[in-house]
């Protein structure tokens, strides 16, 4: 039976090193159903619902992260979005035909990697990487020791988990101002290393954990749901039409009758007729008169 699907938090008592362990099979499956994405482009999706999961823990503040990969090749953008609540939701976009065994560079050719902080108080942020490694671990890995200067290991993994897709990963990283010899580092990193992939996707965390580090202090903290959750609704769907031409949303709706707006997300629709958008007209116009008094 699937379990659910969960980031944990550890802590090595004798290395000033820590580490997260998560699970986003289910997550993984609600982002790729109804996509008929090819094979390379749904494992990447994985990977990348992985290491956000991962990247969102390491951060302390209420708000958003995107992770995105944009480039010039076949695969024009695959991106995840989440939050601090770890709700999580991603798509990607292809133009022409991906091989089945594409490597992360034949996908999205000359491209980058975009992650982008919005915390629900103070600055945005976003920072920019290169994709020089061969696989989106090593990416992250290159961006963690030139944005943070903090040696980070990630270790993804995407297959088959009881006959269904399942994703899993972990993260190691030396704790901020705090000196972890690399030798300990190293040594941690190679242990980790060993986890098989039918291991990481089916067994419980503290199985995992016991596996790698059963002759080291480990403390496992108590974990946080991981679930897919896309925040489309009528409201907001409503508010970007407003933010149309006047004409054009009246074209639409003298040609078809109604204005069908599709969430690429999670394949919502949120249907307009002539009487939904006068409503909003007239509410927006309201609120408008209400702020000028």
């Amino acid at each position: 039976m699937a379990h659910q699907d969960q980031l944990h938090r550890y802590l090595f008592e004798n290395y000033a090193v820590r580490g997260e362990l998560v699970s986003v099979s289910t997550t993984w499956r609600d982002i790729i159903d109804g996509h008929d994405y090819p094979l390379p482009v749904r494992d990447l999706l994985g990977e990348l619902l992985v290491a956000t999961s991962l990247l969102t823990a390491t951060l302390k503040f209420d708000g958003d992260i995107t992770v995105q990969l944009q480039g010039d090749g076949p695969l024009t953008m695959a991106v995840i979005n989440g939050n601090n609540r770890q709700e999580m939701r991603g798509i990607a976009r292809t133009q022409g035909d991906i091989a089945p065994g594409s490597s992360l560079k034949e996908m999205v050719g000359n491209g980058y990697l975009v992650i982008t902080i919005t915390p629900a108080e103070g600055e945005r942020y976003q920072g920019v990487v290169g994709l020089e490694g061969d696989t989106l671990a090593e990416c992250l890995e290159d961006y963690f020791m030139r944005s943070e200067q903090l040696p980070t290991r990630l270790f993804i993994r995407t297959g088959e988990a009881e006959s269904q897709p399942g994703a899993a990963g972990i993260l190691l990283q030396v704790l901020p101002a705090q000196d972890a010899s690399t030798d300990d580092f190293t040594h941690l990193a190679t242990l980790t290393e060993t986890i098989k992939t039918e291991e990481l996707l089916t067994l419980p965390a503290n199985e995992v954990l016991w596996r790698l580090y059963h002759q080291e202090e480990v403390t496992l903290y108590d974990p946080q749901d991981v679930c897919f959750r896309c925040t489309c609704s009528h409201e907001r769907c409503g508010a970007v039409l407003l933010s149309l031409p006047v004409e054009e949303v009246d074209d639409i709706l003298a040609e078809d009758g109604k204005i069908d707006m599709h969430c690429d997300y999670c394949g919502s629709h949120y249907i307009y007729d002539a009487v939904d958008i006068a409503a909003l007209r007239n509410n927006a116009a309201s609120e408008g008169n209400a702020q000028v008094h």
